[in-house]
């Protein structure tokens, strides 16, 4: 499992965010923390302070799901800014692209990395 951390101006608004448009699913939600889940992974949120040394800017973060017309679909509805459209890739894979109001992108898409061995 992968956990992805972000910095948020404003954590609720940006976990309503990823909830609400992105499709992620709430757990733990705080002014302070939040918990969010897509499958087996997860993202929490943390406020952005002067001096925290893991606030290093935006990020990038690829979601896997099955079918990437209908979440693009679902996100542009939800009122997502999409900045990559539907696109399929020379390695396979279907995938949009969307920004947060944080300036983080999320991609998502059918590609799979599988861990060597597998």
């Amino acid at each position: 499992m992968i956990v992805t951390t972000l910095r948020s101006d404003d954590v609720l608004a940006h976990a309503r965010f990823l909830t609400d448009v992105l499709g992620l699913v709430p757990g733990h939600l705080s002014e302070g923390h939040a918990e969010l889940f897509w499958g087996d992974g997860a993202v929490l949120l943390g406020p952005r302070r002067p001096d925290d040394p893991w606030d290093t800017g935006r990020a990038v973060t690829y979601l896997v799901l099955e079918d990437p017309d209908a979440h693009h679909d679902r996100v542009a509805a939800a009122g997502g800014e999409v900045v990559m459209g539907l696109t399929d890739q020379s390695y396979g894979s279907r995938e949009f692209a969307v920004v947060d109001g944080e300036g983080n992108r999320w991609s998502f898409g059918t590609y799979r990395p599988v861990p060597p061995g597998r």
